[in-house]
């Protein structure tokens, strides 16, 4: 007995030895050769050469895992995780943050994960993502900059460009390097949810915003543009997940989709150097072979590898939305990713994969995919580089590891508070504006007072929050500091008495949302607050038109600021109103806001989007046959004191619109006056104006 014994335990032994033999012939093991001889680890090596020698040492296992990206809950507990999978980057999604919140807890974190991601047999460091779309606002304390369709209004690339770096040293403050940043979409529908994270409804608009990849670049974060390609496209009514248009179908030609929502990322490629994009949960519908058979862009080889890749030049890798593949038809099978989902996304050009809860069960689907030849080594091996490379260019290599900064220091918050001021738009103005610092004033609506509704979307958690979320300054507040010698009245649902020697200042609007639940006519967000479960509407809820109609017909004069991130209809109330201002969705800095309403700072925001005069003109945009909106593309008035001398035939033509002289059709010649302008034609914005101004 004691033979056999001794012998089974022999022959276990070797069948172990055996085993571990074979793993290891599996797995690459630490280059023999000194550091200094190993290619891939000499910075003074071109970043193609690199690339080829760490590609050449990485074993299946390695390079799956630089394909898959796994969310913070899932590893932060166990970072041993990241080694295990090899994981090439972890990101957090909205409200997905370390406790405590901290500039300090963020930077362990990333360096926790960094540290598993370096015991690895080949040491490559992974990359930390998070969404960071108008500032770094999973960070309590960070400066909230105003959404992107505030920053479109301002008409200042410039001042995108000092915004998007500034949101880029705050998130290196944390430890972050990558956004999921900035939308490049062109949003063409005012009911879809996501309209506030875009530039506006016109490519070249969005196309000039480009340099908010500069920004980004220059604070050494890597940028990402999304929604590649027609997520602000897609027809009402087609939407995924339940959703209204969020997800949904672009039904469009080739030549309109290059013309309109490709034309932003051509830009952004060939202008900034663009080197990660996000596809879109949406679908395409082309025209051209007839409707009703839309594709998932996320298994579209022709979006991503034809047009993206090929036809656009991009050199960059692609990062699935969060669990983008999952949403790819595929019959009969249960547990996702399924087979069929990672074969056509990985085949379409997919590169890396946004798999938070998931990323063992797609890396073992993708290995056996790749096993039996459905998914070639050379579409791993391309998708790898194109991964690889971005990361030795952006330094992760030489510097892998991060210290904590400081979040929202004050030259980041007075950048922020002069950026509201520019974003602000300025619609109807009876004389009111600007109000003197010792004026009597009475100041109502549930907006003036309330820092997380004037943020939105995107601030702390993905939905956004009402209430006192994050540190700041709120309208009221800020009408308080500027005006210290005026009397202010502050009732939130106008109850308390309006004298009639008040001038009223009501300031309402959304609350925030995000994608999805933002979408008006579609599903309510299940686990929001009461507050942001009101149904989405393009008209002002019942309780805003209320303490508008009640407030302006007391008052002496009134002013109404629309705090928002789509147009508000608001047609039926506008004769009572004497001055009505888009206040978008301006952030943490609401003293920007009383900066233009006290004189400080001037009016110059112009419309991003079409303004309707009435909910069935939806969708409206500049460039339609019929086009007679409220206020047009390009509209905003000025208050006196600097007007740019390219505006002033703009000022002349809207003057003849207030004083009700201009001619019929002035909508339609503003809006292409606007469009010419903004391309850089100002004898044709000119000649269109002088159809107005006579």
């Amino acid at each position: 007995m004691r033979h056999i014994t001794v012998r089974a335990a022999a022959l276990a032994v070797l069948a172990t030895l055996t085993v571990l033999a074979v793993v290891a012939a599996l797995l690459p093991t630490e280059p023999d050769e000194p550091e200094a001889s190993v290619i891939y680890r000499d910075a003074r090596q071109p970043v193609e050469r690199r690339v080829d020698d760490l590609l050449n040492r990485m074993s299946l296992a390695d390079k799956i895992g630089q394909m898959t990206q796994a969310e913070r809950s899932a590893v932060a507990t166990d970072p041993g995780l990241v080694t295990r999978w090899r994981l090439g980057s972890v990101l957090s999604g909205g409200g997905s943050v370390p406790k405590p919140n901290t500039a300090e807890s963020w930077a362990a974190l990333v360096n926790s994960l960094q540290r598993a991601a370096l015991a690895t047999p080949l040491g490559i460091p992974l990359i930390y993502g998070a969404d960071a779309v108008h500032g770094h606002g999973n960070a309590y304390g960070a400066t909230v900059f105003p959404h992107n369709i505030g920053l479109g209004a301002s008409r200042d690339p410039g001042l995108v460009e000092r915004v998007y770096r500034a949101t880029g040293e705050q998130m290196r403050a944390t430890g972050i390097t990558w956004n999921f940043a900035p939308c490049l979409c062109v949003t063409r529908d005012d009911r879809w949810g996501r309209t506030f994270e875009s530039f506006g409804e016109d490519p070249a608009l969005v196309s000039s915003m480009g340099t908010a990849i500069d920004g980004l670049s220059a604070a050494g974060v890597l940028a990402t543009g999304k929604h590649f390609g027609g997520d602000g496209d897609t027809e009402y009514g087609t939407g995924d997940s339940g959703y209204a248009i969020d997800q949904g179908v672009t039904v469009t030609s080739r030549a309109d989709l290059d013309r309109i929502d490709l034309a932003p990322y051509a830009a952004a490629i060939t202008e900034h150097g663009l080197a990660s994009v996000m596809p879109s949960y949406s679908s395409i519908d082309w025209t051209e072979d007839g409707t009703g058979d839309p594709v998932k862009v996320h298994a579209s080889a022709e979006m991503i590898t034809g047009r993206l890749k090929g036809d656009l030049g991009f050199e960059g890798f692609v990062i699935s939305d969060l669990e983008a593949i999952h949403q790819i038809p595929s019959p009969g099978d249960s547990a996702e990713p399924t087979p069929a989902q990672v074969r056509l996304g990985v085949n379409a050009g997919v590169d890396m994969f946004m798999e938070p809860k998931t990323a063992p069960r797609f890396q073992s689907v993708l290995r056996s995919l790749v096993e039996t030849g459905e998914v070639s080594t050379a579409r791993i091996d391309d998708a790898v580089r194109r991964i690889l490379r971005v990361k030795f260019r952006m330094g992760l290599f030489e510097q892998p590891y991060v210290t904590a900064g400081e979040l929202g220091p004050p030259g980041h918050r007075a950048l922020a508070r002069e950026a509201v001021a520019r974003s602000q738009v300025l619609l109807k103005n009876n004389g009111v504006l600007p109000l003197r610092p010792g004026a009597r004033l009475y100041v109502a609506g549930r907006h003036a007072d309330d820092i997380g509704n004037q943020a939105g979307g995107w601030t702390i958690n993905w939905q956004g929050r009402s209430g006192d979320i994050i540190p700041g300054t709120t309208i009221l507040a800020g009408i308080r500091s500027i005006a210290p010698g005026a009397t202010v009245t502050f009732s939130a649902d106008a109850s308390a008495p309006v004298s009639p020697d008040d001038i009223g200042v009501v300031v309402v609007g959304e609350t925030p949302y995000a994608e999805g639940y933002g979408d008006v006519g579609g599903i309510v967000c299940p686990w929001c607050p009461a507050s942001q479960k009101e149904p989405k509407s393009l008209i002002p809820q019942p309780g805003d038109r209320a303490v508008i109609d009640k407030v302006c017909a007391a008052a002496a004069r009134c002013v109404v600021l629309l705090v928002s991130g789509r147009p508000q209809v608001i047609t039926s109330q506008l004769g009572r109103i004497d001055a009505l201002v888009a206040s978008w969705l301006p952030g943490s800095e609401g003293a920007g806001v009383a900066d233009v309403l006290f004189g400080r700072e001037p009016f110059t925001g112009r419309l991003p989007l079409s303004w309707p005069r009435s909910i069935t003109q939806v969708p409206i945009n500049v460039g339609d046959g019929q086009y007679q909106p409220l206020f047009p593309y390009g509209w905003g008035l000025r208050t006196s004191g600097s007007s740019p001398s390219s505006s002033g035939l703009f000022d002349a033509a809207q003057g003849r619109v207030v004083a009700g002289t201009a001619p019929a059709g002035w909508q339609k010649v503003i809006a292409e006056a606007s469009l010419a302008h903004e391309s850089g034609d100002d004898e044709r914005a000119a000649e269109l104006l002088h159809q107005v101004t006579g």
